[in-house]
C-alpha cells in the first residue's frame, strides 16, 4: 500500500505537492477538531492522513 501512495506522489510536481500538503494540513485539522467534539467515527484517518503528510513531504524534499 505505502509503495502505491508514494509512486502516485512521485508521478506530482512540487507545485503540486505542495498543493497537496495544504489539502491534508486541512484534512487534518478537521478530523481534529471531529476529534474534539467527539464527532469522529472513524479515527483510523488521522493516522492516514498524518502518514500522507509524511510521504509528501519526503516525496518534496527529494524534488528541491
Amino acid at each position: 500500500m505505502a509503495t502505491k501512495a508514494i509512486n502516485t506522489i512521485k508521478d506530482k510536481s512540487a507545485d503540486e505537492l505542495k498543493q497537496h500538503l495544504l489539502d491534508l494540513r486541512k484534512e487534518q485539522f478537521n478530523l481534529r477538531m471531529q476529534k474534539g467534539t467527539g464527532q469522529l467515527n472513524q479515527p483510523h484517518q488521522l493516522r492516514r492522513v498524518r502518514r500522507d503528510i509524511a510521504r509528501t513531504k519526503f516525496v518534496l524534499g527529494g524534488k528541491k
